[in-house]
């Protein structure tokens, strides 16, 4: 395929362009007329939680820290495929959450916040990996969260509560997907289920392969054709940059990237072709955590895997990948001083780490220190004070967040260090970036909403609505 330019359209155009329905979309590049190549395989990416600053901010860490941009920002400093912005609204508000976000990609109809594929009167909209499994293809999802957590099943299921991840579970041992990767081990252990079902040792009597650590997972036999379901925590993996620092989770977790590369050696020995979703999950927990180092480092994690999937997709020549996010999350900004953002670059652990090491029998002094040690810089006594009464009555802030640690309180104070501010610890309804490379880019317009991408997926390869 001829590389395209991006910035074919003035950013003018790209505001002043009207929302498409998924009919105009298919209307405006009819498939009988497409002179570009079908694309074989996709690869849609998602940096879940991924506001416009974030992309910016870890792009101008990696240039500041290592001497360049990142996968995503470099594929538009190269002038390669295609970029737009999208509309992320549900069926029921402006702010989606990431079950309506993914079904809206998964299913083509937008749906109420909470749900996946399933539309308020209760009705069914069939997910595009059961379609694609359909035609022939090989599927597959990977995410540094939960594998039932939203995003993934966005892909896969129907149910009516992004909740009930348990039962999610059981669903994909129904629909035996090629490939399953990521964390929540949790939902197939009978020692964690209400029902005391061992969907582990099911999944295993079907013919899966089960590997439970990284060794074991770059180990698998990409020939053997056997199904794979990888789970390496019991929930969501461990931030990228609190892992770098531990030898063990490097030796037991698998990275995003790591991931992606073996799913995509596995999915391609299918000479139909395949389509997975790859899912940066934890960019959208530290987003909600105002924690400004698992945000960009994961952000980086999540590009380590971009480049994974434009490496393959470029020598390949039959693959359209596609990145993007469900959602903006906390809308955080560089603000102020250069040197404190570099600071950054030298941070061994996130907020998450520093906050789960502290307790109430922690003093002023010893808080200061663990905040130095993991970050570099060493915070007022005084603000030192304000985290520790947070661990007396723990009214902590933030979605993710079940021991109720004060991240909000140590985002505010941080800012003042590291000249990163947040706008909020929630998701927000802004247009996102989207950027597609290989065959089937250039049915992109430059103003899209979600549920565009249902059908341009299945028209890309060729398949049409089914």
């Amino acid at each position: 395929m001829k590389r395209r330019d991006f910035f074919t359209n003035s950013s003018l155009t790209l505001l002043g362009a009207s929302l498409l329905s998924p009919k105009n979309l298919l209307a405006a590049n009819p498939l009988s007329s497409r002179k570009e190549k079908t694309a074989k395989n996709i690869i849609f990416l998602v940096s879940d939680g991924m506001s416009t600053g974030t992309l910016n901010m870890a792009s101008l860490l990696l240039q500041r820290k290592v001497g360049r941009q990142s996968n995503w920002i470099k594929l538009y400093q190269e002038n390669k495929g295609r970029r737009a912005l999208m509309d992320t609204s549900s069926s029921n508000a402006l702010v989606t959450d990431s079950a309506a976000g993914s079904s809206a990609w998964g299913g083509g109809i937008k749906v109420p916040n909470g749900s996946l594929n399933v539309n308020a009167d209760g009705s069914f909209n069939k997910p595009i990996l059961q379609k694609f499994k359909e035609a022939g293809k090989t599927v597959g999802c990977v995410t540094t969260v939960s594998i039932t957590h939203a995003t993934p099943a966005g892909f896969c299921v129907n149910n009516k509560s992004r909740g009930d991840e348990y039962e999610i579970a059981g669903q994909y041992l129904d629909l035996k997907f090629d490939v399953m990767m990521g964390g929540g081990r949790q939902f197939f252990s009978k020692e964690n289920r209400k029902d005391k079902v061992d969907l582990l040792q099911k999944f295993g009597q079907a013919g899966y392969q089960l590997p439970q650590n990284r060794d074991q997972m770059l180990a698998l036999d990409v020939n053997s054709r056997k199904p794979v379901l990888g789970l390496f925590s019991e929930n969501g993996l461990p931030y990228s940059l609190d892992a770098a620092q531990d030898t063990t989770l490097q030796k037991n977790v698998p990275t995003l990237a790591e991931m992606t590369k073996k799913t995509i050696s596995i999915l391609s020995q299918n000479n139909k072709g395949f389509v997975m979703q790859v899912e940066g999950g934890k960019v959208d927990w530290a987003a909600h955590a105002n924690d400004a180092a698992g945000l960009l480092y994961d952000q980086i994690a999540f590009d380590d895997a971009v480049k994974v999937a434009l490496d393959f997709a470029e020598n390949d020549k039959e693959t359209l990948v596609i990145m993007t996010t469900d959602h903006g999350n906390g809308n955080p900004g560089l603000f102020g001083n250069d040197l404190h953002f570099d600071r950054i670059q030298h941070f061994k652990q996130t907020n998450d780490w520093i906050l789960n090491g502290i307790n109430s029998k922690f003093t002023s002094s010893q808080v200061v220190e663990r905040i130095e040690a993991a970050q570099g810089y060493a915070i007022k006594k005084a603000e030192a004070e304000l985290l520790l009464n947070s661990y007396v009555k723990h009214d902590g802030d933030g979605l993710y967040n079940p021991l109720k640690l004060p991240f909000k309180q140590l985002g505010l104070i941080q800012s003042d260090y590291i000249s990163v501010n947040f706008a909020s610890m929630d998701h927000s309804g802004d247009y996102v970036e989207l950027a597609m490379f290989g065959p089937g880019s250039e049915l992109l317009k430059p103003f899209v909403k979600n549920t565009d991408l249902h059908l341009l997926m299945l028209n890309a390869a060729g398949i049409g609505n089914i």
